[in-house]
């Protein structure tokens, strides 16, 4: 978004900071269903990092007692982003194998383990024996470590997958694609590396692979009961205390720089998490 290149860049200038979570000061004239006081996450696509935000009452959703702010901020495209994407999108079937890129990332882990409480058998390949072990804590049953490992080979080795969660693009994809099994789906996520795969239509005849996209956010255009239903399973694992969000940082409003620096050198795990006192 910085660099003018994701897919739902606002017009400049703009308050970075896609989801928020805090305390509702004021709601607007007609807005039902909050209150002053009420405790909400946000996904509101811009205007975060700030000390005040003004979103649409149709983007915030109530988070549950037991729910930190820290959490609730690190919560709903990661997890939304990941559960939309294996059940609705891949339809993930439990004995499945699911091989997660970048899966110590902030979408990557959250793929990790719901994959693991949707049955599958979760390969996760990430850059690094610490990420690795952060992976494997996750519910990863098999880890590749990207930096010093072939992705394709180790993959075959272990039997091929059937879907492959990519937050990463460049060679990892290509990797990914060449270990798949036939009938597999792709998700194609994000691009960490800053190359967006090319992918010949002749090769997924082969295998008869399947290739699709999720952006999480889109859904609000037009399927917005989606969301609303994964949040719902999304919000009760929480509160069951099957999931729990990863958090490596957290870090104060005025160093912000900091923590973008963290994700654009790919030295976090999980998410980085701004809190703003006061």
């Amino acid at each position: 978004m910085i660099e003018g290149k994701y897919q739902d860049t606002p017009k400049v200038p703009f308050t970075m900071g896609m989801e928020v979570a805090g305390t509702i000061d004021t709601v607007g004239t007609g807005v039902t269903g909050f209150a002053p006081g009420d405790r909400v996450a946000v996904f509101g696509g811009k205007g975060g990092l700030a000390e005040y935000g003004v979103f649409d009452a149709a983007r915030a959703v109530k988070i549950p007692d037991s729910m930190s702010f820290e959490d609730a901020a690190a919560f709903q495209i990661a997890y939304g982003t990941s559960h939309l994407a294996l059940d609705h999108r891949a339809r993930l079937q439990p004995g499945e194998t699911l091989l997660v890129l970048g899966a110590a990332g902030g979408v990557g882990l959250t793929a990790v383990e719901i994959g693991k409480l949707m049955g599958a058998t979760v390969i996760a390949c990430a850059r690094g024996p610490e990420k690795l072990e952060v992976a494997r804590q996750a519910g990863a049953d098999h880890l590749i470590d990207a930096r010093t490992e072939d992705i394709r080979e180790a993959v075959l080795a272990l039997g091929g997958s059937d879907v492959v969660y990519d937050a990463v693009g460049g060679d990892q994809f290509t990797a990914a694609f060449r270990s798949c099994k036939p009938e597999a789906r792709i998700l194609t996520i994000g691009f960490a590396s800053g190359e967006v795969p090319q992918i010949k239509a002749n090769h997924l005849l082969v295998k008869n692979l399947t290739v699709m996209g999720l952006y999480w956010g889109g859904y609000l255009t037009f399927r917005p009961e989606i969301l609303t239903g994964s949040l719902a399973q999304l919000f009760a694992w929480y509160d069951q205390k099957k999931i729990r969000p990863h958090v490596s940082h957290v870090l104060p409003l005025e160093e912000v720089a900091d923590g973008l620096a963290l994700l654009r050198d790919r030295k976090s795990t999980g998410k980085v998490v701004i809190r703003i006192d006061g």
